[in-house]
């Protein structure tokens, strides 16, 4: 490479998680030199690919949104594209006592067909006249943000909370849908609602345009051998397109000389033109503590949920109970252990595959405000899991393997006022010439909201370099 050619920029994201890796992904090739520093040996984040009884599985996320299409994209743009496959068999609610079909027509567990919701049975007869009322009330003032559970349960009753809604916002979140901003993780519900009369009418408004805008096609995705398998192929795109990738490289400080970022790692100092910090909401306070003071101390407030994942091979003739259905969530009102549990070899065909003789399955356990279990060791957090899958699909076989995942402040918690936080934070860090910060924190913790949020990141941080603007703080 000639003088001429060498990039006049370096630019340095900070975490190799799936947001960083998006974020450098985006970079490459723009002109620009691109470093990633990871503080761990792994890259991934949350995405983490493993094994049991020789059988691949996921050991993190484990599908991504598919109509999002960031995803999707980035996966086939890093060659992933015949690997993507939907998952086979439908979710169940086990709630009530018993296993029951989760209700089509509904938007994260708001119903906008009550017959579907009256078919499963998951509601009692109170339950669905209360349901009911909603297109009788007059409209609710939402104002600038509310807590899903109250607002929903202010419509709809606590019973659609309690048995449909927190079950699958729990799955995503890990939190208390009577904390949880409705404008953050729920937006879109959150604008229809302010022009509908009621919730009924605002969530059939939103299928019928997702309908129209994308009739028919997977709901959601995953990648045969694993999720887990994308950041290694992001990070390999990166590689071959110039970018350095350096794990075990814990940043302990950035710091603005006026000229140029210098970024402090157990080696020395990485000098960079611009800085992409793509690492959880605490980490990140502490590597801006003097570079953005503002910015740190709010990322340092907000909240994570830690969380387990068991998953589990039993041999395929002691899973008689499991042939159908993708698995199943749990109400937390229902005072179980486990808050779901997922049917791995019916769920994804690659799974099954892998060895037909074997039946591999996975629960979770640990929300927010309930983690008290996870303090018990490995083995306790197996055979209460195994208790509860007793209980729910008479499962009385022994694992032939089980590996427990502990995810520790694996989830950022969006409360009411979550996303004006995420504004503060970022007007701070964009008074600093070309830093941006990109995760799972702000806004949103699927995979294609970490990849879209990395991937703005890269955008805004090029648009500074391009302008050379910027202000110290």
């Amino acid at each position: 490479m000639s003088a001429a050619d060498t990039p006049r920029h370096h630019v340095v994201v900070i975490g190799g998680g799936i947001s960083g890796l998006a974020a450098a992904h985006r970079l490459v090739g723009r002109g620009v030199r691109v470093t990633v520093l990871e503080g761990s040996g792994r890259l991934g984040g949350k995405l983490l690919a493993g094994g049991i009884a020789g059988v691949p599985v996921d050991l993190g996320a484990e599908s991504m949104l598919a109509r999002r299409p960031e995803a999707v994209a980035l996966a086939r743009a890093v060659g992933l594209a015949d690997r993507l496959r939907p998952p086979s068999a439908t979710a169940m609610l086990w709630t009530r006592g018993e296993l029951r079909p989760l209700p089509k027509g509904h938007m994260m567990g708001v119903p906008g067909d009550l017959a579907e919701v009256a078919a499963s049975g998951v509601l009692s007869a109170e339950g669905l006249r209360r349901v009911a009322q909603d297109e009788e009330l007059p409209p609710t003032e939402l104002g600038d943000d509310v807590a899903i559970g109250a607002y929903i349960a202010e419509r709809m009753g606590r019973e659609v909370v309690d048995r449909l809604v927190e079950p699958l916002l729990g799955g995503v979140y890990a939190g208390d849908a009577y904390r949880i901003s409705m404008r953050t993780a729920v937006p879109q519900l959150f604008e229809a609602a302010r022009s509908h009369r009621s919730l009924t009418e605002a969530v059939r408004d939103l299928q019928a345009r997702a309908a129209a805008r994308q009739p028919g096609g997977p709901v959601f995705m995953g990648i045969e051998g694993g999720i887990g398998l994308l950041p290694g192929a992001v990070a390999d795109a990166v590689r071959a397109a110039g970018g350095d990738i350096r794990p075990d490289t814990p940043v302990r400080d950035l710091r603005w000389t006026g000229d140029r970022w210098e970024i402090q790692v157990p080696e020395g100092t990485v000098e960079a033109d611009a800085v992409v910090l793509a690492v959880p909401a605490p980490a990140a306070g502490r590597v801006l503590r003097h570079a953005a003071p503002a910015a740190a101390a709010e990322l340092g407030s907000v909240e994570y949920a830690s969380m387990a994942l068991v998953t589990m091979a039993f041999r395929r003739s002691d899973t008689e109970g499991l042939a159908h259905g993708s698995g199943f969530l749990v109400p937390p009102v229902d005072g179980r252990t486990i808050k779901a549990s997922t049917f791995s070899s019916n769920k994804w065909r690659w799974n099954a595959d892998a060895d037909p003789d074997l039946f591999v399955l996975r629960t979770s356990i640990g929300r927010f405000g309930d983690e008290a279990d996870l303090e018990r060791e490995d083995s306790e957090l197996v055979s209460m899991s195994l208790k509860d899958l007793g209980d729910a699909v008479g499962l009385t076989a022994a694992p032939v393997e089980s590996v427990v995942t502990r995810w520790d402040g694996g989830l950022p918690q969006y409360p009411v006022g979550h996303q004006a936080r995420v504004a503060r934070v970022r007007d701070h860090v964009a008074r600093l010439p070309g830093l941006r910060v990109c995760g799972a924190a702000y806004d949103g913790v699927g995979i294609p909201a970490c990849i879209a949020d990395g991937q703005r990141a890269a955008e805004e941080v090029l648009a500074t370099l391009t302008a050379g603007a910027g202000t110290n703080e």
